[in-house]
């Protein structure tokens, strides 16, 4: 008797998701008379139409929405064990300490710590949150294996010698962030003109890690607060009591009521972030800074 089988049960699942025999086939790196053929030999196990074909794709009839219901419990039990038996074999298992600055801890750090724990899940990552100096000397000591800094323009000449450093390349560049309700909110770019008469909210200086002031070229810049935290810094401007400079790597940190704009200027703040590890770092230090990448790509 013949029996419903994995390889069924994920095509029926990504059809019934996608709406489209051949956008299943493209998810699934099948091809669509493959797709129709694990479909077709499903209907026969179950005895009964499993979709109604459409003029703009597919729908599963009331029998293929019952199997759905339980193709996703058995495919999510089958991924699960998969992980789990991923996580007992996995050469990644262990511990990982990495480390950040505060826009990049934002978003950016915990969606790569996200994808590296998907991938092995054996391996227990943990942040360590400190500045930029504390960072480094951890990483010298080996209580911490990646740390992310930022260099250039406005920061302290930080001794990276005896270091690997990768960079760590965004598609966007500096930008400012601006309440929805401010003027420039409308703009999907303004110019370094446009900013000169905004007050703006900046980071105070605690220390020397990447605090960001108004942008660079301004003379005498309206300044209506001064706050050390990256939150409060952004609540401010949701609020419409000033703008602030974020570089494209948080642009997606901003909370609700904020909007991010990029700002078309040659001369715009010159900072670089790097992911540091020391000359020999450890096969996880290594995915590690790979998967920074790879977020970054996307």
């Amino acid at each position: 008797m013949a029996e419903l089988t994995l390889a069924g049960l994920r095509v029926v699942l990504e059809v019934a998701r996608t709406g489209s025999f051949s956008a299943a086939a493209g998810r699934l790196g099948y091809t669509q008379s493959a797709v129709s053929r694990q479909i077709a030999a499903t209907e026969k196990v179950a005895g009964t139409p499993l979709f109604e074909r459409h003029a703009r794709g597919v729908r599963p009839t009331a029998a293929g929405e019952v199997l759905v219901r339980h193709a996703a419990k058995v495919i999510d039990g089958v991924d699960a064990a998969g992980q789990a038996l991923a996580g007992l074999r996995d050469r990644l298992a262990g511990r990982l300490v990495v480390g950040g600055f505060p826009t990049v801890t934002a978003v950016l750090l915990p969606r790569a710590i996200a994808r590296l724990a998907r991938v092995h899940p054996g391996l227990q990552i943990r942040l360590y949150e400190g500045s930029t100096p504390a960072q480094l000397a951890a990483l010298r000591r080996g209580r911490l294996e990646v740390a992310i800094v930022a260099v250039g323009e406005g920061l302290p000449a930080y001794d990276l010698k005896g270091l690997s450093r990768t960079e760590l390349r965004s598609g966007r560049g500096a930008g400012v962030a601006v309440a929805e309700s401010h003027p420039l909110a409308v703009r999907e770019w303004v110019e370094p003109a446009d900013l000169v008469d905004q007050n703006w909210v900046v980071g105070a200086r605690t220390g020397d890690g990447p605090e960001f002031g108004a942008w660079p070229g301004i003379v005498d810049p309206k300044v209506s607060f001064a706050v050390r935290d990256w939150p409060t810094r952004l609540g401010l401007v949701a609020a419409g009591l000033g703008i602030a400079l974020v570089p494209g790597v948080a642009a997606e940190s901003l909370p609700r009521g904020v909007r991010w704009i990029a700002v078309h200027d040659p001369a715009a703040l010159r900072r670089t972030a790097w992911a540091l590890t020391t000359k020999r770092p450890s096969p996880a230090a290594t995915a590690m800074v790979q998967a920074l990448a790879e977020e970054l790509s996307q």
